[in-house]
């Protein structure tokens, strides 16, 4: 196993990010930091669609990463999000990613101009990005917020040979197969969501960043666990607790639900930042239910 597959391999909390009347809750980040270091993690996944990286200034971003690398043990593995609409800033943030003490950083695709990132446009941004990164490169596939752009099988076959490009995470939905099949040996694909997290460690895949370690890390670190172990059918039970809850939180309630079902299981969910609204009280009753039966939370 390479080096960065090691590195990568497990599962990845993607880190919300806190607000109190709109300004990041700092003091939240470090609570649920205390508590997420202790779990079975092999790391975070810091500014991405879960973290609102969007929704955060420049310099909101590196505050945010710095903390997490100082606060984060050293067998936790950091990935950073960087992606940017042009080459030219996405390799100025990774590079800035490294410096702060990021390990990996990870590439939402450019999509202001969808219409004309095809697979020789993507291929080349990635090159470049990874020719220039201080650390390795990982893509990330998310067509949901990306304009509907989407990585497909070809560009993986075009930049994964790269000897700085480490992997993906895929948030797309049935197309791991192909990447698995497409991509050269070394490559380490993770789920980006917990819908087929476990199909994807049983085709090849090495891990998987998802929602719930936010408010389950012990529990979703447990189906890795439990696979890599050899105990499938343990693996496949413990899986499906996950499946329904991912669809009754993020599934129904998308960055919002985790948040708010961070903040029944005793961390700090916080509220989103405007435009997006938090959920209503009824909502967050209903989800406190939910939990409840789960037999997960108290």
């Amino acid at each position: 196993m390479a080096d960065w597959q090691e590195k990568l391999a497990g599962v990845f909390a993607p880190l919300t990010t806190p607000f109190r009347d709109e300004g990041v809750d700092w003091k939240g980040i470090e609570k649920n930091l205390e508590r997420l270091n202790r779990s079975g993690l092999k790391g975070y996944f810091v500014l991405g669609t879960n973290g609102e990286f969007k929704s955060l200034t420049v310099e909101e971003r590196f505050r945010i990463l710095k903390t997490v690398v100082e606060t984060s043990p050293p067998d936790k593995t950091v990935m950073a999000g960087t992606g940017a609409e042009s080459t030219r800033e996405t390799i100025e943030l990774s590079v800035r990613a490294a410096k702060t003490g990021a390990h990996f950083v990870s590439l939402l695709m450019p999509s202001f101009f969808a219409k004309r990132m095809t697979d020789e446009v993507l291929s080349a941004h990635i090159l470049e990005v990874a020719q220039a990164s201080p650390v390795p490169v990982l893509i990330y596939n998310n067509p949901s917020v990306a304009a509907g752009v989407n990585v497909g099988p070809e560009v993986i076959k075009r930049v994964s040979a790269h000897p700085n490009v480490a992997g993906m995470k895929d948030s797309s939905r049935g197309n791991y197969p192909q990447y698995l099949q497409a991509a050269n040996p070394g490559f380490a694909l993770l789920a980006g969501s917990a819908d087929f997290f476990l199909d994807l460690l049983k085709a090849g895949g090495v891990g998987g960043v998802l929602s719930l370690a936010n408010v389950f890390p012990d529990e979703c670190a447990a189906v890795y666990r439990a696979f890599r172990d050899g105990k499938i059918a343990e693996a496949e039970n413990k899986n499906a607790l996950l499946l329904e809850l991912n669809k009754q939180v993020s599934g129904s309630y998308g960055v919002a639900g985790v948040k708010a079902a961070m903040d029944i299981a005793g961390l700090c969910g916080g509220d989103p930042r405007r435009p997006l609204k938090t959920l209503t009280a009824e909502q967050k009753a209903g989800l406190r239910r939910i939990l409840v039966e789960s037999g997960l939370v108290g």
